[in-house]
């Protein structure tokens, strides 16, 4: 039988070649890219919404509004594409992890390849999760932490390109940074990282936590840095637990 890659079962199955990888690497790459044009498409049906009541939400929401400013003539509609391919790549998060499994998967023994529909579900929940508590817990935090400090002599009016290109950051990297349960499943079925090895070094990954947590958080204040490493310290503990149920048989 033949895939839409052009591949059979046979060769799926036996070890492929350097150009064979090429070949299912442009395959997969054109795949995450169609669902990302899907993804974009949608979002671009919906993007009032998107800009007015999501991405502008945070900005108005704050004590005092934060006032954003347009500097260039073709300022929104260059904005309106770069949010428009953000959330596309946002919405295909799970095409897109299927297609780099899909990849992974004839590196997998036979027994692991079962466990890629819930690995391709695990890592979108996470990345998702990251893009959620970023949107209602961080951005929240530190746009008010923005609004309220320096003195009134100084008015806060922001270029609008500089703020999108903040919130957007910011979600982005909380969606990454989520995905540590996730590694630590994949580095764990490879036998590289042992749940031994993480209680060992729990204080070492604490201190790189808040250290991580200090250049992630937008604003200075320890409570942002807190509200980032605080979840972090959380998925590490959950990380030590995946670990060790992912452990290769002996």
């Amino acid at each position: 039988m033949t895939d839409n890659t052009g591949f059979t079962e046979d060769q799926e199955n036996r070890e492929m070649g350097f150009l064979e990888h090429l070949e299912e690497l442009r395959w997969r790459v054109i795949k995450a890219f169609i669902g990302v044009v899907i993804g974009g498409i949608v979002a671009g049906i919906f993007i009032d919404y998107i800009m007015d009541d999501f991405l502008l939400s945070p900005a108005k929401n704050t004590t005092p509004p934060l006032e954003l400013i347009n500097l260039k003539p073709y300022g929104q509609l260059v904005l309106y594409m770069e949010v428009i391919i953000v959330c596309g790549i946002i919405l295909s998060i799970p095409n897109i992890f299927f297609q780099l499994w899909k990849f992974i998967e004839p590196g997998l023994l036979p027994s692991e390849r079962k466990y890629i529909s819930s690995i391709v579900v695990f890592s979108s929940i996470c990345f998702l999760g990251g893009i959620s508590f970023a949107y209602f817990v961080m951005l929240p935090t530190a746009l008010r932490f923005f609004a309220a400090f320096g003195t009134q002599a100084i008015t806060n009016n922001i270029a609008v390109d500089e703020y999108f290109g903040f919130v957007i950051s910011v979600m982005l990297a909380a969606g990454v940074v989520f995905e540590l349960p996730m590694i630590s499943f994949f580095l764990s079925k490879l036998g590289i990282l042992t749940p031994k090895f993480m209680r060992r070094y729990r204080k070492h990954a604490i201190v790189i936590i808040l250290l991580l947590a200090g250049i992630l958080t937008p604003s200075p204040d320890v409570t942002s840095q807190l509200l980032l490493g605080i979840p972090l310290l959380i998925l590490y503990e959950i990380s030590i637990i995946i670990s060790k149920f992912s452990q290769p048989k002996p």
